[in-house]
């Protein structure tokens, strides 16, 4: 099952790719909402490699993710592979530059099932595809809208 999405920022390259490849601010994002975080690898910088074990809850259970860097080219994105139990995926995250202060954003999230649990849960998902498409779509443009945001304020 696959979600993707795209979108237009008014923002050059460097600054867009700095924005999303703040691990460490979507760690503390995900703390707030009650995921468990522990980096694996050991390191503090963001590279190929970087690995993290998370842990949180999704539809009434508690969910272990291993999520590792698979590959990371700045300022032209990257990618993240996660493995759980009954489930693997790929994140990646593509940044071309329209101008000098316009990026597009290519973002793209597939998961494949593992076993027939998983498989059975993907199907459930796919009946609600089109409304967590819509969710994505918003994230990313409010995302969007908060880089330009922080440009224009000149904290980017």
């Amino acid at each position: 099952m696959k979600f993707s999405t795209r979108e237009d920022i008014e923002a050059p390259i460097e600054t867009v790719f700095e924005a999303l490849s703040d691990f460490s601010g979507f760690e503390r994002w995900a703390l707030r909402r009650g995921a468990r975080i522990e980096r694996l690898d050991g390191g503090t910088r963001t590279e190929a490699g970087a690995r993290w074990q998370v842990e949180f809850d999704f539809r009434g259970k508690r969910r272990e993710v291993t999520a590792t860097v698979s590959r990371f080219e700045p300022p032209e994105g990257y990618r993240i592979t996660s493995v759980s139990s009954g489930l693997e995926g790929e994140t990646s995250v593509e940044l071309v530059a329209l101008a000098q202060d316009r990026t597009r954003l290519l973002f793209a999230q597939e998961l494949r099932p593992t076993t027939l649990a998983a498989r059975l849960m993907l199907q459930s998902l796919k009946l609600a595809k089109g409304s967590l498409e819509a969710r994505l779509d918003k994230r990313i443009d409010d995302l969007a809208r908060t880089i330009e945001k922080r440009r224009r304020a000149g904290r980017a």
